[in-house]
């Protein structure tokens, strides 16, 4: 079976990378190949997951040559797909053409709700429980130049509960919606690509 290198982008803690990194290890995403984790900030706690995983990885500084360096960096390693794991920066839309409809992000909300410019992290969660929101949940889109406006893969709801705060909301999303769709997400994108090199 031909896998799919993939390229994991974060820049905080990388609880979404561990999803990946878990669900590979039980077989979950025969077609995916985590080949590299990207940080564009130093001290990510998701560099030392990618590290006790045996995951190439490398930091990145903001600044106007990152897309560049970043680049380069893909195509040393081969990256046929990304993945978008809590990465707090906006990729050009030149970017995103050079790895059109491979690189997938998780949104913590059911797209078209609390999505768009400003909306990461947990402002999201805190916009949803300012609103009233009942259900709320996770999407993961293939990323477009308009953020979070691509083309939907998976989505998920959670229930928001009686005296949730931003911070329970946020965990409850991530265990029961963007820690499932994620890997389930990629094994999709990843399959179709190796489909494609096969073919």
């Amino acid at each position: 079976m031909l896998k799919t290198k993939a390229a994991v982008l974060v820049s905080g803690g990388g609880t979404n990378l561990q999803a990946l990194i878990e669900a590979a290890s039980e077989g979950q995403t025969p077609h995916v190949q985590l080949a590299l984790v990207v940080s564009n900030r130093a001290g990510a706690y998701a560099l030392t997951r990618a590290e006790n995983a045996g995951i190439p990885h490398e930091f990145i500084p903001n600044g106007p040559c990152f897309e560049e360096e970043l680049v380069s960096l893909l195509e040393e390693h081969g990256i046929e797909m990304i993945v978008l794991a809590g990465f707090l920066r906006i990729l050009s839309p030149e970017f995103i053409e050079k790895f059109e409809g491979r690189i997938v992000n998780v949104h913590p909300s059911l797209i078209p709700s609390f999505c768009g410019k400003g909306f990461y992290g947990l402002r999201v969660h805190e916009a949803a429980l300012q609103r009233g929101v009942k259900v709320t949940g996770a999407t993961v889109h293939i990323v477009t130049a308009e953020a979070d406006a691509g083309p939907i893969l998976l989505q998920r709801a959670v229930p928001v509960e009686e005296g949730d705060t931003p911070e329970t909301l946020q965990r409850r999303v991530m265990e029961q919606a963007e820690w499932k769709l994620l890997p389930m997400a990629c094994e999709l994108i990843a399959e179709k690509i190796s489909n494609e090199k096969e073919v």
